[in-house]
């Protein structure tokens, strides 16, 4: 069968759930590392790999992607694929999968933690106490009740954010570059500029885009309230590190908490590169917004579960580069997968083949995205040895082969 066939390599210690999920579904040949790998050593383990997962530090630039001949899937068990060429991923017919939802709980808890702690300056307190003194006073600490959020990109992670800052008696304002429905009280802000304005703690929650990129530098910082907190639990590209770092020197803003950065070290026996160390009521944690055990084992299950069903059944569900199909399998028939270009006639010169050999069609799905389309069929068992033969020889051809 096509998934014990399967050569699997998940790196950057993906949770067990994963490898008991495609051991479940008949995947035998698993390799789980606990780091992420690079240059040769990445080539070369993806040279005969079929499946990859990934977390946020591999990275599967052009280079690679075109030196792995076998690679079918990729996996990122994370919410963001930007570690990934995606577009390399999807000329090449490799679908990638990822957990936009999985973690989602996981980063809203930090941040509202972050939020209470940099408003009571918890921080700069407990380490006072480690080192011997003894600041019992009030000074410069505050409840969040009361005080405004402002969430910039409401999405997922910003929406479940808002929820639980009301909770704690907050008002929410929101920004997105889209029109988004407001759950609980939040309103949205007219714009970036009036958000900033009127928040007493920022929090950033956008994906990383060219639009996106140091979207929070002198200006916008200039433009926050005196002692306000700033929040970045998104993407690293987004902030100008250097001037959050003079607008904290300044006394400008209040304090910060930071989850990503711009360059962040490659191993956890790295040190982070930051000007923004050691300052006070500054919060600098390493990459770990969704990093609880209840959250990696969600990510675990969910994109495992993903690459089981393409490898086995062809669906494409919810993958981020690909067109998305899923096609119940019909009894007494094998199924054949076909990823080509996204040009005329594909589909006419498939069914005229299979009709000129006498090759009978029981099921099929056919959709295309962008440059590419996909092309399930369920076949007469008898005739899949000829079909695969047939439709390889198909011009556009990219990928074919046989699923079961």
């Amino acid at each position: 069968m096509a998934n014990q066939e399967s050569r699997v390599l998940l790196l950057e210690g993906v949770h067990q759930n994963a490898v008991d999920s495609l051991q479940r579904e008949g995947f035998t040949q698993i390799t789980a590392l606990p780091e992420a790998l690079e240059g040769e050593e990445l080539q070369e383990a993806l040279a005969q790999t079929d499946v990859v997962g990934i977390r946020s530090r591999t990275q599967l630039s052009r280079e690679v992607l075109q030196a792995a001949p076998h690679l079918r899937a990729i996996g990122c068990f994370c919410i963001g694929t930007n570690q990934v060429d995606v577009q390399t991923a999807q000329q090449l017919g490799i679908p990638v999968f990822n957990a936009p939802y999985s973690n989602t709980r996981s980063v809203a808890e930090l941040v509202l933690a972050e939020i209470i702690s940099l408003l009571r300056g918890m921080t700069d307190k407990s380490h006072m106490v480690h080192i011997g003194k003894w600041p019992k006073n009030a000074k410069g600490s505050y409840e969040a009740r009361g005080k405004t959020l402002g969430i910039v990109g409401y999405g997922n992670i910003g929406a479940q954010l808002s929820v639980l800052a009301e909770a704690l008696g907050m008002r929410v304002i929101y920004f997105d570059v889209e029109t988004k429905l407001p759950l609980g009280n939040a309103e949205p802000a007219m714009s970036l500029d009036s958000l900033l304005k009127e928040s007493d703690v920022v929090s950033l929650h956008v994906p990383e885009l060219p639009s996106t990129k140091n979207m929070m530098t002198h200006r916008e910082f200039a433009l926050m309230k005196k002692g306000a907190m700033f929040i970045n639990a998104a993407r690293g590209h987004c902030v100008s590190i250097e001037d959050l770092h003079t607008a904290l020197l300044s006394k400008h803003l209040g304090g910060a908490a930071l989850d990503v950065f711009p360059i962040e070290p490659k191993g956890n026996d790295e040190s982070l590169d930051c000007p923004l160390r050691g300052l006070p009521n500054v919060i600098l944690t390493p990459h770990i917004g969704g990093s609880t055990q209840e959250a990696q084992a969600n990510i675990g299950l969910e994109v495992a579960e993903k690459l089981a069903k393409f490898i086995i059944t062809g669906s494409t569900v919810s993958a981020v580069n690909f067109p998305e199909i899923s096609l119940p399998k019909q009894e007494g028939a094998h199924r054949i997968l076909h990823i080509h270009h996204n040009q005329p006639g594909v589909l006419a010169d498939v069914i005229h083949l299979f009709a000129e050999n006498g090759i009978n069609i029981s099921a099929q799905a056919l959709m295309t995205r962008n440059d590419i389309g996909m092309l399930l069929m369920d076949i007469d068992d008898s005739s899949s040895t000829v079909a695969l033969e047939k439709i390889r020889g198909v011009v556009g051809t990219i990928r074919a082969r046989l699923l079961s």
